[in-house]
């Protein structure tokens, strides 16, 4: 049985495909699953709550409280005893809920309090699917790690053909046991370590000021989840940001400053083989912090003075340090295409390779799901990505680092 110990969440949402919960709680306790079903107010007006506890020996969950004695089902409880967590189906109305936080239901809070990876499978009619409302939840629901076994194409209940048919429970369920089950033994970089920093630096001014940047790291998180997929016990030294890997095999060191962040970075770069520099840092800090908050009446008329002094350079100062078989990758983000500053950077900083990408592109960058790369080598390889997801340009990116750095070594 290949989840045999496992405890998963099985959320119900109130679609036509509910009837199909039934096969996926049933295939999952084949399995060796323990589970535990939370349905939304709706999910009952297509399935009783007793076929569901029936078939998973648990008193199905879905309001707030137990009508019976009064006692309270804790969100929080169901958030942090599960390995997973799976919603099928996934209506559009909750994904909308999942994606801005609307904690009307208990699923929806159960899902707010999760600390497992989540699955989840969308179906509903093809125009809500099509809908560019239901692509923005869903964009932000990835942003956020959440795994999607997306619908497939088929005979609808509204009578019309086309995508928004739930996927199989088969298929779901091969989905749930690759996530919780993937074996690390045939994979490129099982055993090795690799170190990542990603995400802005903030430099304190005072104790509410700071100088920094609008990166929200997601460029290095996805490096991260593609490197974790190759077997490799990623430690990822993240900036101040909302977003979190959800990979099991990352470990995240969460840092404020640019000298926290590189101090994280040594802990680990010693025996990392690969190491990977994709964080914004400041370039410089505030010569001095200032406690509390400078007010108007201490900053001398209009004009306030602010001496800043040189941050370190992470990728530059490991790179000193760096020792026989380790490949490093820079980023250079530059208002241009130009690749001189960047070249620059890859034999001043002792890398091998370095990723450049342009604020002049327009969807790259900050703030923004989508980037558009150049890679560039020590050897003098080139490899120009299109615009795609951050997500596929970090695989392609990681594809980059698995074939060139056997050439470089």
């Amino acid at each position: 049985m290949r989840l045999q110990n496992k405890h998963i969440v099985v959320g119900i949402t109130g679609g036509i495909a509910a009837y199909k919960s039934a096969s996926l709680v049933r295939l999952l306790i084949k399995e060796g699953a323990e589970v535990q079903v939370v349905m939304t107010p709706a999910a009952k007006e297509f399935i009783t709550p007793l076929t569901l506890a029936t078939l998973s020996q648990h008193a199905v969950v879905s309001d707030f409280f137990d009508r019976r004695d009064g006692s309270w089902h804790s969100h929080v409880t169901l958030g942090t005893w599960p390995d997973l967590m799976i919603i099928a189906p996934a209506t559009a109305s909750t994904i909308g809920k999942m994606a801005h936080g609307i904690a009307d239901n208990i699923l929806v809070t159960t899902y707010l309090a999760m600390r497992a990876p989540v699955l989840i499978a969308p179906a509903m009619d093809l125009d809500m699917w099509s809908h560019p409302t239901t692509a923005r939840n869903l964009e932000i629901l990835a942003q956020d790690g959440v795994a999607q076994a997306l619908p497939a194409e088929g005979f609808l209940a509204s009578g019309l053909t086309g995508r928004g048919r739930m996927q199989e429970p088969e298929e779901i369920l091969e989905q749930a046991v690759a996530m919780l089950t993937a074996t690390t033994e045939k994979l490129p970089l099982a055993g090795e370590c690799v170190t990542i920093t990603a995400g802005p630096t903030y430099e304190p001014i005072d104790d509410v000021r700071f100088i920094g940047n609008h990166s929200s790291g997601l460029m290095g998180i996805s490096l991260a989840e593609a490197l974790a997929c190759q077997g490799a016990e990623v430690h990822l030294v993240l900036g101040p940001t909302h977003l979190r890997p959800t990979n099991p095999h990352i470990v995240v060191h969460p840092v404020m400053t640019a000298e926290e962040m590189l101090a994280a970075a040594q802990e680990t770069f010693g025996r990392s083989s690969i190491a990977i520099f994709a964080a914004a840092v400041a370039d410089y800090r505030p010569e001095e912090r200032v406690s509390g908050k400078i007010k108007k009446e201490r900053r001398g008329g209009e004009r306030m003075q602010l001496t800043l002094t040189q941050n370190p350079d992470i990728a530059a100062t490991l790179g000193a340090q760096r020792r026989a078989g380790q490949y490093l990758v820079g980023f250079a983000l530059e208002t241009s295409v130009d690749t001189s500053a960047a070249e620059g950077k890859l034999h001043n900083k002792h890398l091998d390779a370095i990723v450049l990408n342009s604020t002049s592109d327009a969807g790259a960058g900050f703030g923004v799901p989508t980037n558009k790369v150049l890679i560039l080598d020590k050897a003098g390889a080139r490899c120009d990505l299109p615009l795609e997801s951050k997500a596929v340009v970090a695989e392609q990116i990681v594809d980059f680092v698995l074939k060139h750095r056997t050439q470089l070594v």
